[in-house]
């Protein structure tokens, strides 16, 4: 019986660096890149996002960057059916592919696979949207925490349309949200080995405020300036771009705009470690380890 295809998947909080190891690894194993971070799906967020830059995409072939439109509704299921589409095709090719992202949402996906959802009736859809006009997100949140703290210590809170789609299974079934997350994963016609990179919390939030610093230089101001007639798109409602669409409105100085995009962004990373630190399949490295010694890691686990 020939050996499964191996998915290498790195993981770990936004801005430690996993972008750089997995173009090391594309390298050294000579694969490509299944990108699973779905802030980085849509055009016209390059800076924003943190998207790989020119010379890094030039390194590597990349999936999954920048491949949509704003304007499209791209699900976490449409993900998983063209990730999985895509990897069939890699694997004719290679025998190892690099899956890469701090979605873990996405990442579960691709490794485990999603359960069908219910369709959720227009009412319900309607009637949340209502309350978060009237009321506000924060009644919203509080009905989730309640309803299902599981997923609301892991998501990303401020995204009113996050919130909204997890109370609306809520509402529709009364089971939570994360109930329907495959506890059982799906048959894979591949094998995953996963890495992750770490470092202390501290670390992590100096190079977060310095990422989004380096994003302020790159003309963050002018990408988000040129979306603001867009602002209500599902795909704008993420760390970044709320926070700089109130300065351009007048509701807060930039200076309160950059320190809450700091701050959402490290309250994220703390909810991307609340989500991967539950799966103990994750092999973890300190985000200044070597990359060679991670390739003679997964040659030698591997059998490679």
């Amino acid at each position: 019986m020939s050996k499964k295809p191996l998915l290498i998947c790195v993981v770990g909080a936004t801005a430690i660096g996993k972008t750089s190891l997995s173009i090391a690894l594309a390298t050294a194993f000579d694969t490509e890149i299944i990108s699973a971070d779905s802030r980085q799906f849509y055009s016209l967020m390059k800076i924003g996002t943190a998207v790989p830059s020119t010379q890094e995409q030039a390194a590597a072939v990349h999936h999954f960057i920048q491949h949509r439109s704003i304007f499209d509704p791209y699900s976490v299921g449409d993900f998983e059916k063209e990730a999985l589409l895509q990897l069939e095709a890699l694997f004719k090719k290679k025998s190892i592919a690099i899956l890469v992202g701090g979605s873990g949402l996405y990442v579960d996906a691709v490794i485990n696979g999603l359960d069908h959802f219910p369709d959720v009736p227009k009412e319900i859809r309607e009637a949340l949207n209502f309350q978060l006009n009237k009321e506000g997100i924060q009644v919203l949140q509080q009905e989730l925490m309640d309803a299902d703290p599981m997923y609301y210590k892991t998501m990303d809170i401020e995204n009113p349309r996050r919130i909204i789609r997890a109370l609306e299974i809520y509402r529709t079934t009364g089971k939570p949200y994360s109930s329907f997350l495959k506890a059982k994963p799906a048959n894979r016609n591949f094998e995953t080995l996963y890495i992750g990179l770490t470092a202390e919390r501290q670390v992590i939030y100096q190079r977060i405020n310095k990422r989004v610093d380096i994003m302020l230089e790159n003309g963050l101001l002018q990408e988000v300036q040129q979306l603001i007639a867009h602002k209500d798109l599902n795909a704008l409602q993420t760390v970044g771009y709320r926070e700089l669409f109130q300065y351009f409105e007048g509701k807060i100085t930039l200076e309160k705009a950059v320190e809450e995009i700091k701050k959402n962004t490290r309250r994220f990373a703390k909810r991307q470690g609340t989500w991967f630190r539950k799966n103990q399949q994750i092999h973890w490295f300190d985000y200044t380890s070597k990359s060679d010694d991670i390739v003679d890691f997964i040659k030698e686990k591997n059998a490679l």
